[in-house]
């Protein structure tokens, strides 16, 4: 019987392992076996936290999803901001060292191709450009019609997952360097066209 208390830290480690197994080998490769081996767990403890291969995916796609959000939140927290930097800080955030190192960058290109055929994945994809686009829509509303505003943060959001898809498949941290100061640029140029 497991110890009282452990669930969360099994539950976290089979996903942190889940992440090092897609980075690795894929997710069409990684298996139930991968992920245990990693954890250094047995195999049945999967089945026993997340019920199977395909629930725990989702769950490390959630995980994935949840820190992105914690991290902007954070950054965002840290001190009042005026709308232009809450722009900037949801830039950062996108390509924040976390969101450019190898093995996030393996897992998040691993589940966006996955996610045109897995519609649990898709769901969560879609969650997550919405959360973004409704972000940038917030900040750029206080700086402009709401109708422009909806045209820039959907602008803005494609720009940042265009940026870093290239970045993310060409490596290198001067790519999201200059990705970074790219849709910044863009950001300000936006404001400057468009903003009252």
């Amino acid at each position: 019987m497991p110890k009282v208390g452990m669930e969360p830290v099994r539950r976290k480690q089979l996903i942190l392992a889940t992440l090092e197994s897609v980075a690795e080998v894929g997710l069409q490769h990684t298996t139930i076996n991968t992920i245990s081996k990693k954890a250094g767990l047995s195999s049945g403890i999967i089945s026993h936290y997340f019920g199977g291969k395909k629930e725990l995916i989702l769950a490390t796609v959630r995980y994935l999803l949840t820190e992105l959000h914690n991290n902007l939140v954070k950054h965002i927290a840290d001190e009042p901001v005026d709308a232009k930097t809450r722009l900037y800080r949801i830039v950062e955030t996108n390509f924040a060292s976390v969101q450019r190192e190898d093995r996030a960058t393996k897992t998040w290109l691993s589940f966006w191709a996955e996610s045109m055929h897995d519609p649990a994945l898709h769901r969560l994809q879609r969650v997550n450009s919405k959360r973004l686009e409704s972000n940038l829509k917030y900040a750029f509303k206080q700086m402009m019609s709401r109708d422009n505003a909806q045209q820039a943060a959907s602008t803005t959001a494609a720009i940042i997952d265009g940026f870093w898809l290239r970045a993310a498949l060409l490596g290198g941290d001067e790519l999201f360097d200059q990705a970074e100061r790219r849709t910044k640029t863009h950001i300000d140029t936006l404001i400057q066209a468009y903003g009252v």
